[in-house]
């Protein structure tokens, strides 16, 4: 039992990142219909940036995760202002190419500027534990679990309860209608790709604190995982991205503690290639009829 509670206790720091991350992919998803992969390669750049923050400028946890989401929110813009925009209209599997093509992109400009040696993340929050019986719970899980719900908090204000949220919302149901109805669909696309960005560069400064090290090729595993995520949660379903980061958290860590760290990842696209065959919409997400 205590072995069980100890990994329900590490899934939930895991899930809490995958989650971030998860909800970025369902928020363009949602907007666009697009998989924006190069999505994974924010959430390595909001890593790195925090890391230039910390051993750079000698910041703290809370200001450089700050600094990294409204570097990456300008970032994801220019993204989706460049390589998107112009090809809203295109084929799905033309924007689909386009985002693979930005991810690697972004990747091997990484590695051209700061080498794709592995560097370690300053240990910028203190490793005290606590112990509750035979569980031990450290502050690093403890800040990366409330800073999560803290953004989904702020999130589901943003989306319910302000005029963008509710212009987000709009042209997720019906983009056409929603320009007739006088909203700037532009800005809506651009401020949903900042919002996603912003979620995925703190999730890269966390994951640096959580696994102490960093490279420009961390966001391709996790990026894939998250992914899972939004599908098995209902891609374009906010709540169903945040029960699917914690559920593949939660099923990574099981896996890890009570068989082989070697199958974790096998385990979690077995579980994609089970929700794609059985529950294609996910677990929130609800059939719809497409005219083709």
């Amino acid at each position: 039992m205590s072995q069980f509670l100890q990994q329900i206790v590490n899934g939930l720091s895991l899930g809490s990142i995958y989650a971030l991350l998860a909800l970025g992919y369902t928020m363009v998803y949602g907007i666009i219909k697009l998989i924006n992969f190069a999505h994974a390669d924010i959430y390595m750049l909001g890593a790195y940036i925090g890391f230039a923050c910390i051993t750079m400028f000698g910041l703290g946890f809370f200001p450089a995760m700050i600094i990294s989401m409204v570097l990456c929110a300008i970032i994801g813009i220019v993204m989706e202002r460049i390589a998107y925009k112009p090809l809203r209209n295109s084929p799905r599997i033309t924007l689909l190419i386009t985002a693979i093509g930005v991810s690697f992109f972004m990747e091997y400009i990484m590695v051209y500027f700061v080498g794709a040696n592995v560097r370690a993340f300053p240990d910028v929050i203190p490793k005290t534990q606590y112990h509750l019986g035979s569980v031990v719970i450290n502050l690093q899980q403890i800040v990366i679990l409330f800073t999560t719900i803290a953004l989904m908090l702020l999130l589901q204000f943003i989306v319910h309860k302000t005029k963008i949220g509710k212009a987000m919302r709009a042209v997720s149901a019906d983009r056409d209608a929603a320009e007739l109805m006088g909203i700037n669909v532009n800005r809506t696309i651009s401020t949903t790709f900042a919002i996603g960005s912003a979620l995925a560069g703190a999730g890269g400064v966390m994951v640096g604190m959580f696994y102490n090290s960093i490279n420009p090729l961390m966001g391709m595993m996790p990026g894939l995982k998250c992914f899972v995520a939004a599908v098995f949660g209902g891609i374009g379903v906010i709540p169903g991205a945040m029960i699917g980061g914690f559920g593949i958290g939660f099923i990574e860590t099981m896996v890890s503690g009570y068989g082989s760290s070697m199958y974790k990842d096998a385990v979690v696209f077995a579980i994609l290639i089970l929700v794609l065959i059985f529950k294609p919409a996910g677990l929130l997400g609800k059939n719809t009829r497409e005219k083709v």
